[in-house]
């Protein structure tokens, strides 16, 4: 059992780890406690958009994407969760560009803008996807290598690019560990006060939870906000501007087949197949990489990041931020810049 986070105090839990580098495991923000000194006070909501947006073809979709920064600049790639949109990265985007950094902040499959390109292609939530479709937003804009940063489903897409493509990441920050999902395990029970938060992805198993998804897509969604999130005093207008993205026509399909999929319940795109195979094995991830846990995260609660560390083969540092939930990038956009700085420095 993890020992209890003392938030008044710096751990260390180790650096002998497994892997070729070492792993320092620290419990609180060195650098990351400078950068968030008004964690403790309610955040005042920013009522900026990510404007405008520009759209690429990229592999079987026109992906809709914010960049902000010089085009010379190292290239970071910010990805959203599920159910949020690009706007989790209002106040990181700027943050970065600030230092020097061209961010790009692409609208996922299903979210937004964001459009297949044929109404013939499977609608496909499958990680396997998600991490394809970085890659083809990359080579479309041209980008060779980038920090890959993300949480949620954005998570999972940085750590399957990082583990499938090394040599196009400079280096990942990734909310929660590691997200790569072991869908050969699915069916094993969590304990059961980890089960009880998962009530949505066992509701989207049924065609009531499809229906239901369809039917009350904001509901659910703010719903989800504020049970994961508990700290996070959004706005309605906040809400609203995320919201939006969820009125794509591809939205439910994708959430559904996403979580479907990760259970063994669905078939994915056979397209995607062959890296399925190579997710199937839990590759290690083996560039430089920065985890983040919220201690306030209402589906996925704060650990030490011991339990990850064998997937780790290169170097790592793993945090937790005070009072951040779930959506950590727009709660405590100052940590995860400071996170994206980190590797970019190193």
């Amino acid at each position: 059992m993890p020992e209890p986070i003392d938030r008044q105090r710096r751990l260390i839990l180790g650096t002998a780890l497994t892997g070729a580098a070492a792993m320092d495991f620290t419990l609180t923000r060195p650098a990351f406690a400078e950068a968030g000194q008004t964690a403790a006070l309610p955040r005042a909501p920013s009522s900026r958009r990510l404007e405008p947006l520009r759209h690429v073809d990229a592999g079987v979709l026109n992906i809709a994407y914010y960049e902000e920064g010089p085009a010379e600049g190292p290239v970071v790639m910010l990805l959203h969760g599920f159910p949020f949109d690009i706007h989790s990265y209002v106040d990181v985007a700027p943050l970065l560009a600030a230092k020097g950094c061209r961010t790009v902040v692409p609208y996922l499959r299903g979210y937004g803008p964001t459009r297949f390109l044929d109404q013939t292609t499977p609608r496909s939530g499958e990680q396997a996807a998600i991490g394809a479709d970085l890659m083809a937003l990359m080579d479309a804009l041209g980008i060779r290598r980038a920090v890959f940063a993300g949480y949620d489903w954005g998570g999972r897409a940085a750590c399957v690019a990082a583990a499938l493509w090394p040599e196009r990441c400079t280096g990942l920050v990734s909310v929660n560990s590691y997200l790569i999902q072991d869908i050969a395990r699915a069916m094993v029970p969590a304990k059961p006060e980890r089960e009880v938060a998962l009530w949505y992805q066992y509701y989207f198993q049924l065609e009531r939870g499809r229906a239901g998804l369809a039917a009350n897509r904001r509901e659910i969604a703010r719903i989800l906000w504020k049970q994961w999130s508990p700290n996070w005093h959004f706005d309605d207008a906040t809400f609203d501007r995320t919201a939006v993205a969820h009125d794509n026509p591809d939205y439910v399909d994708i959430a559904i087949h996403s979580y479907r999929h990760r259970f063994g319940l669905a078939d994915g795109d056979p397209q995607y197949a062959g890296l399925q195979r190579r997710l199937a094995a839990l590759p290690a991830i083996t560039v430089p990489a920065i985890t983040l846990d919220g201690d306030a995260d209402g589906i996925a609660p704060p650990t030490d990041g011991t339990a990850s560390a064998a997937k780790f083969t290169g170097r790592r540092s793993h945090h937790v931020i005070p009072r951040a939930g779930h959506n950590l990038p727009q709660e405590e956009p100052e940590a995860f810049a400071t996170a994206v700085m980190e590797l970019i420095r190193t």
